[in-house]
């Protein structure tokens, strides 16, 4: 059928399965149909002749192995088409546009990757003497330069391991400060908008604060008045995103910030969607006093199962002493690690053994100096002009969360054009995956009922995303004609895998392959 005339002009009847062509081999064309690893393994197989080990007293005592490890045995050519095979149904950011809204998951330069892999920085250990590590420690001193310099802040924590780590350093930090003036007993509300990231809350309960919530106006935006109305003596901090997760400027942030910081609390500012203001906006010109911004964002390095993310933590001058250890220094014998406080260094104490994540740390200097001041800022704006662009394209036939203008770099939409159609905004997603789109992050924020957040990012090409809306177009229409609900409620339909019965697999998840059980065959 052609596509132009909408694919659903007939629906299959209720009894047919809605299933691909089933084939013998149970491949597809080039989709390869692939067995577990544990299901290919042959006892005794081996890829290389390993000489048999010297005889030997075991040292284990009772922790001597009783039964074979079980891992699978194969050959070499089975093991390399077997994770080549895998990674041809893995999407990632190098087979197309990866929308997932509030996790920028732009491109990582492939520089970036070759910098980390130098010798000098990829062999090195954090128990080096100092001495043979400088150029290292040259490397995290530059980097917190930049990082300072672009957020105006005058220290930064660089050990957090990543974002929610990053959040845990400021608070702790601003506990620290709230104990140092003796109101520890009383300062113990953190204020959390229902637009912030999720780990907010967490983060404020963790070190035994109370979260109180203040809601979202009709503009998306943190309620300015319910705000006022929650500030007291007892308040700690506001733990504030921004932009916020509805992809949205916060433009009251400077009199939130004059407000918390009258009533003798703290500033934190989750950095997590910096991506869309660096270069253009400095945290500490908005009154910030502690944000901790995603280097596996941001900058480029690779986010989530990509590679351990890293968080560094700016600090105002009100929460510098409270910085954690280790830091870098310079001074005349070159740079060096202090590891106790100093003068009037105040630290908490140390977030994690060593001193950060070093392969995100070259990374992110490599992105930082190969695009320089004006090409981070010409990122940040490309990141909010493609947003926008689907914002704007796609406002016809799909709905936007907020209709009060321009968002930042995520387009925000909702499920009211879904309405009465039967179909569910996972539905629709699945849907995204037959046309070969990983789907935008669903049902987040909390805020909106339906949620579909898409963050493009500047990495995308106008012909990528207009391919990419075109799509959305599509499925918009078509989720709108009578009987669609069969064919969406069935996507996907050309994947490895059908659709999974996900809330039993979070609750009953099968962690570990055994061998199926041989029944006994009864004799004829």
């Amino acid at each position: 059928m052609d596509k132009s005339q909408g694919r659903l002009a007939a629906v299959p009847a209720a009894s047919e399965t809605l299933a691909p062509a089933a084939t013998h081999s149970g491949h597809r064309g080039l989709m390869l149909e692939e067995p577990l690893i544990f299901e290919q393994g042959v006892p005794g197989r081996i890829g290389v002749d390993v000489p048999a080990a010297p005889a030997a007293k075991s040292r284990l005592g009772s922790f001597k192995r009783k039964a074979p490890i079980g891992l699978p045995c194969l050959s070499e050519p089975q093991v390399v088409r077997h994770f080549t095979r895998l990674s041809q149904k893995n999407y990632g950011i190098d087979s197309g546009l990866f929308a997932l809204g509030s996790c920028t998951m732009k491109h990582n330069p492939r520089l970036n990757e070759k910098m980390a892999r130098l010798p000098g920085f990829a062999d090195i250990h954090p128990l080096q003497p100092v001495q043979t590590v400088q150029g290292a420690l040259e490397l995290i001193d530059e980097l917190a330069r930049w990082l300072k310099t672009l957020t105006g802040m005058p220290a930064v924590a660089m050990s957090p391991a990543a974002g929610a780590h990053g959040e845990l350093c400021g608070m702790v930090a601003i506990w620290s400060a709230i104990q140092a003036k003796g109101e520890g007993a009383t300062r113990t509300r953190v204020l959390v908008p229902e637009s912030a990231h999720g780990t907010n809350p967490a983060t404020a309960a963790l070190l035994g604060f109370t979260v109180d919530p203040i809601p979202a106006d009709a503009r998306g935006r943190v309620d300015l008045a319910a705000f006022e109305k929650k500030l007291g003596p007892d308040v700690a901090a506001i733990m504030l995103t921004n932009p916020n997760t509805c992809g949205l400027f916060e433009n009251d942030i400077r009199k939130i910030a004059d407000l918390i910081h009258a009533a003798g609390g703290y500033f934190y500012c989750d950095g997590a969607n910096y991506n869309a203001i660096a270069g253009r906006v400095r945290p500490a010109d908005l009154g910030v006093d502690a944000m901790h911004i995603n280097l596996h964002k941001t900058f480029s390095t690779p986010h989530g199962g990509g590679g351990p993310g890293s968080g560094p933590v700016v600090l105002s001058a009100l929460l510098a002493p409270y910085a954690p250890l280790p830091y870098v220094v310079h001074g005349a014998n070159g740079f060096a690690l202090v590891e106790t406080a100093t003068g009037a260094a105040k630290p908490f104490g140390r977030l994690k053994a060593f001193n950060g994540q070093m392969g995100m740390f070259v990374r992110a200097l490599a992105y930082m100096l190969s695009h320089g001041a004006d090409g981070i800022r010409q990122a940040s704006t490309d990141a909010v002009l493609n947003a926008n662009y689907i914002l704007a394209r796609l406002r016809d036939v799909m709905s936007p969360a907020f209709d009060g203008g321009p968002c930042m770099h995520e387009a925000l939409f909702d499920d009211t054009f879904l309405k009465d159609t039967g179909i569910s905004t996972l539905d629709f997603a699945k849907a995204m995956i037959d046309e070969g789109y990983h789907p935008m992050t669903m049902y987040f924020p909390l805020v909106v009922h339906g949620a579909m957040l898409v963050e493009p990012t500047e990495s995308e090409s106008k012909e990528s995303l207009d391919a990419f809306i075109d799509t959305l177009r599509y499925l918009a229409i078509e989720a709108r004609k009578p009987g669609a609900a069969v064919w969406f409620q069935a996507a996907p339909r050309l994947t490895p895998r059908r659709r999974l019965d996900e809330t039993r697999a979070a609750r009953a998840p099968v962690l570990r392959w055994k061998p199926p059980v041989k029944t006994a065959q009864a004799a004829e």
